[in-house]
């Protein structure tokens, strides 16, 4: 399975009713956020999520804050690529934890869920993150924010550790229900979408005009690009682009190849264009990106 269909099968998966379901369920339970996290994308906490902590929300407002939460989560990712569950405390005192949800050896995504706090918060803590987001310039309505801090949700770690025992249940399944979708998709694809796909993958190095690949099969552009568009949800060119990118992602690994390098080997016209389709594609410059390899 390629990384293009990696991606494909992890946005479906976080759109499946299973998930929207059992999200729900598992939220009104416990009162914790739950989110799905699709790999290789930036994440900024549980945000949008039900029963997300207010105080976090707010954090994530101020640019010291969203620096910390996003620091974690890269932490946190990093640490999950391993396959095993992973639990992190931020500077704050709360904890967040990632299941991942995998395919065969492919990672798909996280189970994200935390933004608790394992033993009471105090007035001491809270002032000791207010003089760090002071420090960082950040200018909020404190009395608010200690007020959503010292009432952030405290659980007991052998609770806690219950919880995530039951997410990693659920990982399994979604692991299930991702095989489940890669059979369909697999299945149900029309024959010029498949033989499109392996030129693609073949040739994504190269110019590839739109028309190129209809006459290569057999189809006009019109019929081409509808079928292709229902078929991966994706327009021609959107996919081509994370082909390419996620090439680049290779060619990024090796710390002697220059971005410029990278870029026309992967198929980019052009170092802005790159910079910019990979920042949209992955949520960060393949500058960043190579950084955070390293790290890990």
């Amino acid at each position: 399975m390629s990384g293009t269909e990696n991606s494909i099968i992890s946005e479906k998966l976080s759109e499946s009713q299973i998930l929207r379901d059992y999200g729900a369920a598992f939220s009104e339970a416990t009162g914790l956020p739950l989110k799905f996290a699709p790999a290789g994308k930036r994440r900024v906490g549980m945000r949008g999520s039900a029963k997300t902590n207010t105080f976090c929300t707010h954090m994530a407002e101020t640019e010291a804050g969203c620096r910390l939460c996003l620091e974690m989560q890269t932490t946190l990712a990093a640490a999950g690529a391993d396959g095993a569950t992973h639990t992190a405390t931020c500077a704050a005192g709360l904890t967040d934890s990632v299941i991942p949800v995998r395919i065969g050896n492919k990672l798909l995504g996280f189970l994200q869920t935390g933004q608790v706090a394992l033993k009471k918060l105090t007035p001491a803590s809270f002032r000791r993150i207010s003089d760090f987001l002071k420090k960082g310039g950040a200018d909020v309505d404190w009395a608010t924010l200690e007020k959503a801090y010292l009432g952030s949700r405290v659980i007991e770690r052998k609770q806690y550790e219950s919880v995530l025992r039951l997410l990693e249940i659920f990982a399994r399944h979604l692991s299930i229900a991702a095989e489940q979708i890669a059979t369909q998709q697999m299945h149900a694809e029309p024959p010029l979408v498949s033989r499109a796909r392996e030129i693609i993958e073949e040739r994504s190095g190269e110019s590839l005009p739109l028309t190129e690949i209809a006459r290569s099969v057999h189809a006009s552009t019109f019929h081409f690009c509808k079928t292709f568009k229902r078929a991966t949800g994706m327009t021609f060119t959107q996919y081509l682009s994370m082909v390419r990118i996620a090439k680049a992602k290779k060619l990024l690994s090796n710390p002697q190849s220059r971005i410029s390098e990278v870029a026309f080997e992967a198929g980019f016209a052009s170092i802005t264009h790159f910079n910019r389709m990979f920042r949209r594609v992955t949520g960060q410059s393949p500058t960043d990106f190579r950084h955070t390899i390293a790290r890990t």
